[in-house]
């Protein structure tokens, strides 16, 4: 079992450019026999909430077929962020696309002060049963609510993933409670964020992967690069490749 997440960056607005560079991550992975692969939150469209309405995606939306083609060619699942289309205002969602090419989605249950201009929260939490193990997914600010990763932990997840977008000064009291539910839940926790801004906001790189309270990996703060986690003899061990252009 290989997960991975992804530390990229998006062009504001440009959907035909990220998913290119979606791709070029695909792909890569896929070398390293990965399974799942996590990208950072709305890293389809970047960080841009007043492009959401715009923007927004359905499950069927003819955008992801590529994704589709990708994962089924590659034997891989992926978890992409995007703005969702719903009734009322969007969500911040994960879309999540499998090898067999069938696509669920996750919306975002705990939101940011100032999305909610623009978004609605979801009201579902969100397992994906892969291999052996049970993948909670998350997105940005549902993992700084204690709530969202103890509720995880009792639907039985034993990963616990995220797409974000983190700033250097957010980025040391956000990792401390990572690095906490993956100490007090057993969980592996696993980190996606952002390499260049978005959104007008800072991002902090650094994506990671921590289990019982220890960092296994983590990028740099520029890098485009995988940080990947592997299941072996019951302990995970994880390293980070670096993209190549």
């Amino acid at each position: 079992m290989k997960i991975a997440v992804a530390q990229s960056s998006s062009v504001k607005g440009d959907v035909n450019a990220n998913i290119v560079n979606h791709l070029r991550y695909i792909h890569q992975a896929s070398l390293y026999d990965v399974n799942y692969l996590i990208f950072p939150e709305l890293s389809l469209t970047g960080y841009e909430m007043e492009l959401a309405k715009e923007l927004a995606f359905k499950p069927d939306d003819v955008r992801l077929a590529p994704f589709v083609d990708a994962a089924i060619k590659c034997n891989i699942t992926v978890g992409i962020g995007a703005p969702i289309q719903s009734t009322g205002l969007e969500k911040i969602g994960l879309l999540i696309i499998h090898n067999t090419g069938e696509i669920e989605t996750y919306e975002k249950i705990y939101l940011h002060e100032g999305e909610d201009v623009y978004f609605s929260s979801g009201d579902q939490y969100h397992l994906v049963q892969l291999e052996q193990e049970s993948i909670a997914n998350a997105i940005c600010a549902d993992t700084i609510n204690p709530a969202h990763a103890k509720t995880c932990s009792e639907l039985g997840a034993s990963i616990y993933v995220a797409g974000v977008l983190v700033t250097p000064n957010g980025y040391a009291n956000d990792a401390k409670m990572w690095a906490s539910y993956s100490d007090e839940y057993q969980m592996l926790v696993a980190i996606a964020n952002f390499n260049k801004p978005s959104g007008g906001l800072p991002a902090a790189g650094k994506s990671a992967i921590w289990f019982k309270g220890d960092l296994l990996a983590q990028a740099g703060e520029s890098q485009d690069a995988l940080v990947i986690a592997q299941k072996c003899d019951g302990h995970w061990v994880g390293e980070v490749h670096e993209i190549p252009n």
